[in-house]
């Protein structure tokens, strides 16, 4: 199955009407769309687009690398595990919260721990619930599964084929760099991907640093065939930035071999 493509709702939402903005996703040729409010559920799934990926639980500042949440994230998540076998769901998002003081090792425990009551279900719904790795340094200060590191271990640790991670282009260029490798070493435990361009979080354009073609083309070469979701934050015209990302995205490029 060839790489998916989506885009991330609430990039958009405030710059175009959504019947407009669903037409013309699946019009470009996107196949789904992320973090999306269930209010649009119906009319995504009647244009032909899939749901991607949507979020599992709140919050990303307060999730599951606190034991005190580890109840309230379970309801949720089976709560949208039950809409997910009406709706197709692909991916629940799920945070690992803010540090809270807790050190790296204590998180990982606790946040395990908390995914691993959840695997079980999420498996029987043929659902991926998705650890997603955000940047601590610029947008989400003080969260905790801001390394691919950090993160494998998690996922490592719950060892449930439905439990992974959602690999945030974007938050790891910040944190990390060396995305080609990471990738190829690290592939087997990403469900789902984002993009953004970095610096800034907006369009994958030559303005920011990231090459984008070889990425997406490392990808492709680990035969991934869930999605690549855009989530970059518009300058300019947001139907064309969308249509000017999948064409980046979209098509195979001369990349690593």
């Amino acid at each position: 199955m060839p790489l998916k493509h989506s885009f991330s709702w609430w990039c958009f939402a405030d710059l175009v009407d959504p019947q407009t903005l669903i037409s013309a996703a699946a019009r470009i040729g996107y196949d789904g769309v992320d973090l999306v409010d269930q209010a649009h559920w119906d009319a995504i799934r009647e244009a032909g687009l899939e749901l991607a990926a949507v979020d599992g639980h709140t919050t990303l500042e307060d999730g599951l690398n606190q034991r005190g949440n580890h109840d309230r994230i379970e309801r949720e998540i089976l709560e949208k595990l039950e809409l997910s076998q009406k709706y197709s769901i692909r991916c629940l998002i799920c945070f690992s919260g803010n540090r809270h003081g807790e050190s790296d090792e204590r998180g990982i425990e606790v946040t395990a721990d908390g995914l691993r009551r959840v695997a079980k279900a999420a498996e029987e719904a043929g659902v991926y619930l998705v650890l997603e790795l955000l940047n601590s340094k610029v947008d989400h200060l003080n969260y905790q599964c801001d390394r691919t590191a950090w993160g494998v271990q998690v996922i490592e640790r719950v060892n449930s084929p439905h439990v992974k991670l959602l690999y945030d282009i974007y938050h790891m260029q910040i944190m990390e760099g060396d995305l080609i490798r990471t990738i190829r070493d690290n592939h087997q435990h990403f469900a789902h991907y984002h993009t953004a361009g970095n610096p800034g979080r907006h369009e994958i354009d030559k303005d920011q640093e990231i090459h984008y073609p070889s990425v997406v083309d490392a990808i492709r070469q680990t035969g991934f065939d869930g999605y690549l979701g855009q989530e970059f934050i518009p300058v300019s015209d947001p139907i064309q930035g969308l249509q000017r990302a999948l064409k980046v995205c979209g098509e195979k490029s001369i990349g690593p071999g």
